[in-house]
């Protein structure tokens, strides 16, 4: 049976009729009349029928109806096109009206996938709708940029085609939250995470892509997204320039800034004979971040500050003598750098501890 055929007749009501009268009188179709063709075009959008089959029938009935009558062809061509016109018109406001609420039944569930607000044995049944299976394991990578991504926005787009392209939409949540860009994939699909990142740094500059570590339930993607959001907040804060950063790599941060108290103490006690240096402590601050993320290598951390490296080994040496600790050697290396991380941590100085 062809779809023209199992279109239902009801939905060519009064059709027929309406065209003989045209025939006959010469008139246009009422406006009840096009109410009416409206209200079956939604139906039939609301029952999954196809616009183009349902076009077709609508046409073979005025092909099975046309007028015999010279002179009344005219008017009857303009009533198919009128009633045509009102019944495409009703199914195309149906469909957005369904895809709204697609819109925002999808909204719904990634607000409390990402929040934990709804009952976690509900939200398992409706995440099936939408491609996830919360009995694996998730993972969240976010991506920020430099100005806030949408739904439906280029790079939005452009990073979804690309990666949907490639892997199974089935299993992928692509979606945008509080102005940055989402992805949820199977913990266990780590390539996917990766080339979303890689998109989104093909799609825009100044971005920054954090990955929350697999978890497992419908509560593990609330802690995957938290992860991820964290380690973007810690990433500014220490001025973290990988392409990609990973809670699982920087689990020592969030260790370090726990006891906010002890850490305070440890940079007050540390770091803060540094004051006294002329021109305070930032400049000193900041030759010991150059030196140890340099590996200790002088010559390294002397580019990296446009320094020479006598200059750099003053610096070294200054403070040595003011804080009692020196950097080159091993024994006094890691309390003097804890201090550092934990003074890039909490912004000292440029907040008092």
């Amino acid at each position: 049976m062809t779809e023209q055929h199992s279109i239902p007749e009801h939905y060519l009501d009064g059709y027929a009729g309406t065209l003989a009268e045209v025939a006959a009188t010469g008139r246009r179709l009422t406006r009840e009349e096009l109410a009416a063709r409206r209200a079956l075009g939604e139906q039939a959008a609301e029952s999954g029928h196809g616009l183009r089959a349902l076009v077709v029938a609508h046409l073979a009935a005025a092909r099975a109806a046309w007028p015999r009558t010279p002179g009344s062809a005219d008017s009857t061509l303009a009533a198919v096109q009128q009633a045509v016109d009102a019944f495409a018109e009703g199914y195309e406001r149906a469909q957005r009206l369904a895809v709204r609420r697609e819109e925002a039944a999808r909204r719904e569930f990634i607000d409390d996938l990402l929040y934990g607000r709804s009952d976690l044995g509900r939200l398992a049944e409706r995440a099936e709708r939408f491609g996830l299976r919360m009995s694996r394991a998730h993972a969240v990578a976010v991506a920020e940029g430099p100005v806030p991504y949408a739904e439906g926005d280029p790079v939005t787009r452009q990073v979804e085609r690309a990666v949907l392209a490639r892997f199974d939409a089935r299993s992928i949540l692509l979606t945008t939250k509080n102005g940055r860009l989402l992805c949820v994939a199977p913990g266990d699909e780590d390539d996917v995470l990766t080339h979303f990142a890689k998109q989104v740094y093909a799609a825009a500059e100044g971005c920054r892509v954090a990955v929350g570590r697999a978890q497992h339930g419908p509560g593990g993607v609330v802690q995957s997204y938290e992860e991820a959001l964290a380690t973007l907040e810690m990433a500014g804060r220490l001025d973290l320039n990988e392409p990609l950063l990973r809670a699982a790599d920087l689990l020592v941060y969030p260790v370090l800034a726990r006891d906010r108290q002890a850490m305070a103490d440890l940079v007050s006690h540390t770091l803060g004979p540094l004051t006294a240096a002329r021109g305070g402590p930032q400049p000193l601050l900041d030759t010991l971040t150059a030196y140890f993320d340099s590996g200790c290598v002088a010559a390294e951390a002397a580019r990296r500050l446009s320094l020479s490296v006598r200059a750099l080994t003053y610096r070294l040496e200054r403070i040595h003598k003011l804080t009692g600790a020196d950097p080159a050697d091993p024994a006094h290396r890691y309390p003097l750098q804890t201090a550092v991380i934990g003074a890039r941590l909490l912004d000292w100085p440029a907040k008092p501890l």
